[in-house]
Order: C-alpha cells, then structure tokens, then sequence
C-alpha cells in the first residue's frame, strides 16, 4: 500500500475582516482602499436614503469555491432590508480574496442598531452592529449674536 497524502479539495476560509464604508477604490497598483470606514451612522432626519454604502470583505485561508452572502439587517433583528451574494474562488490556503459589496439607495426607517450579516455558504461568519442615530440640526437662534464692541480710538 503506497502512502497518499490526502490534498484538501475544500476548506471553508476564515473571514479576515468586514468593514462598513461610503467607497471603495482601486489604486494603479491594484491596491484597494476604503473612504469613510462608518462604525455608526448619524442622521439628521428619519426616514433617510443612503444613497451608497459600501461591505468589504477579505477571506483568507480556504480552498475552493464559495457564495458570500451579505444581509443587512432592521433593528427587529429579522427584517432583512438588502442582500446581496456573489462568488469568489481561493485556489490555495495561504492566498486571500477581497470582495466589495455595493448597496444602492438604503433606507433608513428608524433609529436603532441596524446589523450586517456576512455568510459564506450559507454560514454565518460575523454579524456586527451599525447603530443609526438620530441627531436633530440645530435650532437657529432666535436672536442675533452680539456684535463685538467697537474699539476706541485715542
């Protein structure tokens, strides 16, 4: 009996990291970078459109081929307000992938903690808050702000 090693023909990967942003670019290098990391959103009025917002996702150590799935979630914690899926390969364990999601025009209902749900085929690997909050604009004054006082001339 000769000795076979076995190759690993799949390996689910590990999602390296998940972040919520307004864009995300390519350089002439082929490096990504993201603009506006959001950890919480504040929001003048409510309901409110976001008119882009932006899932990176980086997986790393896996072998195969493998749906994302990126929900994200009301602060009923079951309503889905938008999914999104799509495929990526890893050839090879010590490689990574990066996916960017798009969400076009969200809408905001409420204020409360909204979640983003990341699933690799069909598992659940992070489900992370974005709070949504609700700050009014300043009332405007109702009277002018005093004028500085004149200086003399001796």
């Amino acid at each position: 009996m000769g000795n076979k090693i076995m190759e690993a023909t799949r390996i689910l990967p590990d999602l390296q990291s998940s972040l919520l942003c307004e864009e995300v670019r390519q350089e002439a290098n082929g490096n990504l970078f993201l603009i506006g990391v959001i950890s919480l959103i504040r929001v003048p009025q409510l309901p409110i459109v976001a008119a882009r917002l932006c899932v990176f996702n980086r997986w790393t150590a896996g072998i195969g081929q493998f749906t994302e799935c990126i929900r994200l979630i009301a602060p009923d914690q079951t309503t889905v307000i938008r999914k999104g899926e799509l495929k990526f390969e890893l050839r090879d364990a010590a490689l990574h992938a990066s996916s960017v999601m798009v969400f076009g025009q969200v809408e905001f209902k409420a204020a409360g903690t909204y979640y983003v749900e990341v699933l690799v085929d069909d598992v659940m690997k992070l489900r992370y808050p974005i709070p949504v909050v609700h700050v009014p604009p300043p009332e405007p004054s109702q009277k002018p702000p005093p004028a500085p006082p004149a200086e003399k001339q001796v």
